[in-house]
């Protein structure tokens, strides 16, 4: 069963989807299952310090910057997104990215408690789960 917000990446083709709508059945594409991405956390690996979304409140909502150390944003390595999303999965807000363009996202949003999300095209989902009060 898939779930809201999950990302399945196709290993022959590279496609990549995201769930809108849970539902039964397996993900297939380029006639093989999609592999689900797994969303990693600064506890897993000595990236996440460029990799790990952090959350920043402002007056009119939040600010997510890619890593506590810059990002590069280089032809070959780069954020391909930045997304974020209300505690209760509701609320959904991606900017996408391009090389060598700063890997932030302003979000203005009234949500108490928000989860960000990043995409690096080499190293993966990179996820959150800060809450802002």
């Amino acid at each position: 069963m898939t779930k809201i917000l999950e990302m399945y990446k196709c290993n022959i083709c590279g496609n990549i989807v995201e769930v809108v709508l849970s539902g039964e059945g397996e993900l297939v594409c380029c006639g093989q299952p999609m592999e689900k991405m797994e969303e990693h956390t600064n506890n897993e690996e000595m990236t996440g310090e460029k990799h790990v979304p952090v959350i920043e409140k402002t007056q009119d909502g939040v600010i997510v910057k890619v890593g506590s150390i810059p990002h590069p944003m280089e032809n070959e390595h780069y954020i391909m997104f930045i997304e974020v999303n209300s505690k209760d999965k509701r609320y959904v807000k991606r900017k996408y990215l391009h090389p060598h363009e700063e890997p932030v996202l302003n979000l203005k949003c009234s949500c108490d408690k928000v989860i960000a999300r990043e995409l690096c095209n080499i190293h993966g989902l990179w996820t959150s789960n800060e809450s802002q009060s």
